[in-house]
């Protein structure tokens, strides 16, 4: 597993075993097959300072960074997903947490003192390797907003995304936020989007043999990038047997000069909930891809068995560019009823249903209830919903969430790429393209008249008329009621697992929604999958050995 952690000053001075300190006082270290180029270094004058994770820092940008106040000086932020580590010699830590958390990190207690790292699985082992259940139930209940200030495993907390983390020579431990969104004109952002997403694509494709999705906009796009700075093996996954049409059609379209195209034909063992070949590895929190693992572990080896050592994906277009109708309540608030009357009136066309649901959650100023009107608790959950995070309260905020969200979710694909020796790369998480995408007003990144409009305006021009234009995705509900249709005895003995055994759940109910699914009625599919890789991801902790520590001097000799 790829990581990397730290101790405070003054703490116990443990690491993992066949970790690589970079520096011992207080301990710094990278654990697995860390790529050289993502840890960038400087020092000078008694300080030094360390970035990890794919970033588009020049080293004038880090010489400047390393006397500045905040992370990046007076200059704009770096593109890239990355934590940024800084010392003054036998002084004070400060870490700069990444905005989106698409690099998580993560603090224990041990021994009078704290250790971080950006592994909870690993940091657990120090305080008792115990899942926190009352984080599991609430993942089960809303797995987009688990127990706030807990992560999955007792005694490990996160750190915020956006903070910058103190860990003094005395012992203090302190967080504070670095960033926060700016307002700019939609005319100011777009160049800053263009600009955030190629760089962040260059810091990861510079110099190593690349792959790429190539489906949707999201991935065309960040593929179409990656090929400007060399040779690109791009994925595109169809139905066996199936030539043309969908996602297919338009990677069959795209020409572009050092692209060669890779079709994944996706047969019945690749379904969803198949079993797979390969063991699941274990992981920090429940991937999403867990239930996917047959097919997704079979398309990461296709490309890493033509040499691929860095995989690029969409994942996270659809939360910065396809934006739900939550910017009502903003316009409710401010007495912009003509504008809020016209797009509730819109979007209920687009979808075929009533407006009224729209404004009436606008006008109670329920951001929530815009954005997932169906989310309740499941009645497979046994227990009432606990403590959960406060609610959005406007549509910038929503989005922020839902991001962050979702870039802490896919770190845990990244763990399941890592465990078969690929990087796996999702430029739409990082920190500077957010900051340029939540800088444009709600309303004005809101439309049901162009898809994703601030992503084609920003790279359109590099993408062929046809991707411009495109007007949707593909979808995929059909494969999930297959999937649970040919492997429902593997999914229904599932069922009676770890989760029922804790009494987090009710196998009854959840048995009945799964026969449900199979015979092909319609499901509410986020609390479903959440359950069963929560199941799935218990079972692959349990067969996995945890990580061992070791005293500092056994790794520095």
């Amino acid at each position: 597993m790829r990581w990397l952690g730290g101790c405070a000053p003054g703490s116990p001075m443990r690491v993992p075993l066949g970790a690589r300190l970079i520096w011992s006082d207080p301990p710094l270290w990278t654990a697995g097959d860390w790529p050289e180029r993502h840890v960038k270094r400087t020092e000078g004058n008694g300080r030094r300072l360390v970035v990890f994770g794919p970033c588009a820092a020049s080293s004038h940008d880090l010489d400047r960074a390393l006397y500045e106040p905040g992370p990046f000086g007076a200059g704009q932020m770096w593109s890239g997903s990355y934590a940024v580590i800084r010392q003054v010699q036998a002084g004070d830590v400060e870490i700069f947490t990444d905005p989106t958390l698409a690099l998580p990190l993560y603090t224990a207690r041990y021994q009078g003192g704290t250790v971080w790292g950006s592994s909870s699985r690993a940091l657990a082992v120090l305080r008792g390797g115990e899942v926190d259940q009352r984080w599991l139930h609430s993942f089960l209940m809303d797995k987009q907003t688990p127990l706030p200030g807990h992560s999955a495993w007792a005694g490990v907390v996160p750190v915020p995304a956006g903070q910058r983390l103190l860990l003094g020579a005395e012992g203090a431990v302190s967080a504070s936020p670095w960033w926060s969104p700016t307002k700019r004109s939609y005319e100011e952002a777009v160049p800053r989007i263009a600009e955030a997403l190629d760089e962040g694509v260059r810091a990861r494709v510079d110099g190593v043999a690349v792959s790429s999705d190539v489906a949707g906009m999201d991935s065309t796009a960040v593929a179409v990038l990656a090929a400007q700075h060399g040779p690109l093996l791009g994925l595109t996954a169809h139905p066996e047997g199936v030539t043309d049409g969908g996602d297919l059609t338009y990677a069959q379209a795209l020409r572009v000069p050092g692209l060669e195209h890779l079709p994944f034909p996706l047969r019945e063992g690749h379904l969803p909930f198949s079993p797979a070949g390969l063991a699941l590895p274990a992981t920090d929190e429940p991937a999403p891809s867990s239930v996917l693992w047959a097919m997704f572990s079979a398309q990461l080896l296709a490309v890493a068995g033509r040499g691929s050592v860095c995989h690029l994906t969409g994942d996270g277009g659809d939360n910065l560019f396809m934006a739900p109708p939550v910017h009502l309540a903003d316009l409710a608030r401010r007495g912009r009823l003509i504008r809020l009357g016209r797009d509730a009136l819109e979007w209920s066309q687009l979808r075929r249903e009533s407006p009224w649901p729209l404004l009436s959650a606008a006008f109670s100023g329920s951001v929530a209830r815009l954005h997932r009107p169906w989310l309740k608790k499941p009645p497979w959950l046994t227990a009432a919903a606990g403590e959960a995070a406060a609610p959005p309260e406007n549509a910038n905020e929503m989005l922020v969430v839902n991001l962050r969200a979702a870039a802490r979710a896919a770190a845990a694909d990244i763990q399941l790429a890592d465990a078969l020796g690929l990087e796996l790369a999702n430029p739409y998480f990082d920190g500077a393209l957010l900051d340029a995408v939540v800088s444009v007003s709600a309303e004005d990144r809101f439309t049901v008249r162009r898809y994703k409009p601030l992503l084609v305006d920003a790279v359109g021009q590099h993408l062929p008329a046809a991707h411009r234009t495109r007007a949707g995705k593909g979808v995929f509900a059909g494969d999930f009621h297959r999937g649970v249709r040919e492997n429902l005895p593997h999914l229904l003995a599932l069922v009676d697992g770890h989760l029922a055994a804790a009494g987090l759940i009710d196998p009854g109910p959840l048995k009945g929604a799964l026969h449900g699914v199979a015979l092909g009625a319609r499901a509410v599919w986020p609390p479903l999958l959440a359950v069963l890789a929560a199941e799935m991801w218990l079972g692959a902790v349990e067969a996995q050995q945890p990580v061992e520590w070791v005293p500092v001097v056994e790794v520095a000799r």
